[in-house]
């Protein structure tokens, strides 16, 4: 260890080696072989959990048989900033497919009690500037989400060709005339130039796959779809018809944290089942002040979003404009070191990083032993992991909660539920007989893409991209993929990852336009990439996914790390590994080029 880094251990209040060994430990304890297999994939028996409980009618028309310009497949953040961006480059034949009721995406099917933005909504709701609008909390709740997703639809004129209550069920490339065929479970067949899938990172619930689950005798639904006609109440709480009811949620991920509260005062008992704690940090919303609000300037909006992203990136900005959970570590590093002076010593950051990330999750489990009165259920709700591995949670009702006689935590020491029977659920060789099961165990991550899409692409040739990536994906850029001509992916994987997600889609919508704009200006029919520039792109990805690679291999499993199983395909399936901002910056580079490079054009 160089002197410089022993200064730095001379001053600190912990052993970093004993907090390694003991991440470590904790990590071991949940790993388990079968990774994302332990899951339950809900179809047939299961496939009730995917219904849609927010019907107010069943939309009856007819099918469907014409021709658009460009189709969209989600109705969600990425559909509607994707129809947006179209709309003001002059595409006006763009159809939005969606199998929710009305636009919304995530904020349409997660109205469990409690739901609300963890990213600041001034920078994670898109289009604010836009719309004229200004969220009325820093963290604003799912119905005000719900009704700007809504307001984003009117303001561009999306519904009026919109399809609703719509799955896709396939679509397939004609080489004879350049268009692509979309089917739906409607028996609509939609013709259209160019394809957009935004289908979402999380919209396909997952259930543990659990002897017995089918045995169970109680009432069953999972987070995602919320059955307020069995607890009674709304997205604000006020959980009644729970009074008499015995409760038990599995899971204590980012949902959990958000509901377990509502529950807590609902219930007559609580049961949480808990295989791995989240971090849970300090919210501190509050509502919007008013003469803030009014005096923003143009161009407020994307000025804070690059502000943050800048700072979670790891970069340097004068002043935190956001000054949230997400943005203290990197306030904690720039602290630690020099990065204005001209001795930055660089090989010391990623040590640094370590240690103010450890002084982070200790400020954390301080916080759970000032607030949870009972020693042993406080040590239970401690996590032990760096705090990127898992996605970090804020809120201040949460923790509190667990001081309630009527909760009780069931702490699993990394092992989870072991089985359901007829009357309740089995942990740690005990059966909990409860009323009421709610499963808070979130979406599918690491599966395939058509499965979590729902529907599989056949391209050129009668290939089918499910064939195409059965060994990781392949793209250009993230974006395009050989043998599926004008088929555009908006996803994470082989593009820029921030967690402020709308901020991605922005970026990626305004790409897609720029490319789509140059083939109507220039009568272009089609564009793919060469098979040249996408194994090059897929070669940079796998390069700079492996800087990564230590780091989620020594991480507590989650969604983030494949279940603790990285392998060559998750490392494939990663987000560009330089991060956000060098991946928007190379796009615009791209761009700029003005001749699409990588892309063979007819």
């Amino acid at each position: 260890m160089s002197e410089g880094m022993q200064v730095v251990d001379e001053k600190l209040d912990f052993d970093p080696d004993a907090l390694r060994e003991k991440y470590r430990a904790e990590r071991d304890k949940r790993l388990r072989a079968e990774g994302n297999e332990q899951y339950q994939e809900v179809v047939g028996d299961f496939s009730n959990y995917i219904d849609d409980p927010y019907i107010d009618e069943v939309i009856e028309r007819e099918p469907i048989v014409d021709e658009m310009d460009i189709i969209v497949v989600g109705g969600g953040f990425g559909g509607l900033i994707t129809g947006a961006r179209f709309r003001e480059l002059g595409f006006d034949r763009v159809r939005i497919i969606e199998k929710g009721s009305n636009f919304g995406g995530t904020w349409y099917w997660n109205r469990y009690p409690g739901a609300a933005c963890d990213t600041e909504s001034y920078i994670y709701l898109p289009l604010c500037e836009e719309l004229n609008f200004v969220p009325k909390e820093k963290y604003t709740h799912a119905p005000e989400i719900l009704q700007h997703s809504q307001n984003i639809g009117e303001h561009y004129d999306l519904y009026r060709d919109a399809c609703f209550q719509t799955e896709v069920t396939g679509m397939e490339w004609d080489s004879g005339d350049n268009r692509w065929t979309v089917r739906t479970n409607r028996d609509d067949e939609v013709r259209a130039k160019f394809v957009i899938m935004s289908n979402g990172p999380l919209n396909r619930p997952k259930l543990p796959g659990l002897p017995g689950i089918n045995d169970y005798q109680g009432h069953t639904f999972h987070t995602s779809r919320w059955d307020y006609e069995y607890t009674g109440g709304g997205p604000e709480g006020g959980l009644e018809n729970l009074a008499d009811k015995r409760v038990g949620i599995i899971g204590t991920g980012a949902t959990a944290v958000q509901c377990i509260p509502h529950l807590g005062r609902a219930a007559k008992e609580l049961f949480v089942f808990q295989r791995t704690p989240s971090s849970v940090d300090v919210r501190a919303n509050r509502p919007t002040d008013p003469n803030w609000a009014q005096g923003l300037e143009e161009g407020w909006q994307r000025n804070r979003m690059e502000n943050f992203n800048t700072l979670t990136s790891g970069g340097i900005v004068e002043e935190d404009l956001v000054q949230d959970g997400w943005t203290e570590i990197i306030r904690n590093l720039i602290s630690m070191a020099n990065f204005r002076g001209k001795d930055t010593d660089w090989s010391k950051v990623p040590y640094l990083m370590e240690i103010a990330d450890f002084k982070k999750m200790n400020q954390i489990r301080t916080r759970v032993d000032s607030i949870v009165k009972d020693p042993k259920t406080a040590e239970a709700l401690k996590p032990w992991y760096r705090q990127f591995c898992k996605r970090p949670c804020f809120h201040d009702e949460y923790l509190p909660t667990f001081n309630r006689e009527n909760v009780h935590l069931v702490d699993t020491e990394g092992k989870g539920v072991e089985a359901i029977t007829e009357k309740g659920i089995v942990a740690n060789g005990k059966e909990f007989a409860v009323d009421c099961i709610i499963f808070a165990t979130g979406f599918e991550v690491g599966t395939e893409y058509t499965r979590r899409a729902g529907y599989d692409v056949t391209g050129k040739d009668g290939i089918k991209l499910s064939e195409k990536w059965a060994d990781g994906i392949r793209t250009l850029h993230g974006f395009h993929t050989r043998g599926f001509p004008n088929l555009f992916v908006m996803s994470n994987s082989q593009a820029g990852f921030t967690t402020n997600f709308p901020h991605a889609m922005d970026e990626a919508a305004r790409h897609m336009g720029y490319i789509i704009k140059k083939c109507a200006d220039e009568n272009i029919t089609t564009i793919e990439p060469t098979q040249e520039a996408e194994d090059d792109w897929v070669d940079e990805i796998v390069s700079l996914s492996r800087l990564n690679e230590n780091f989620q291999a020594e991480c507590t499993p989650g969604y983030y790390n494949n279940e603790g199983q990285p392998n060559p395909k998750s490392v494939q399936n990663g987000a560009y590994g330089k991060g956000s901002n060098p991946y928007f910056k190379k796009m615009k580079e791209w761009r700029d080029e003005g001749n699409l490079p990588g892309l063979e054009i007819s």
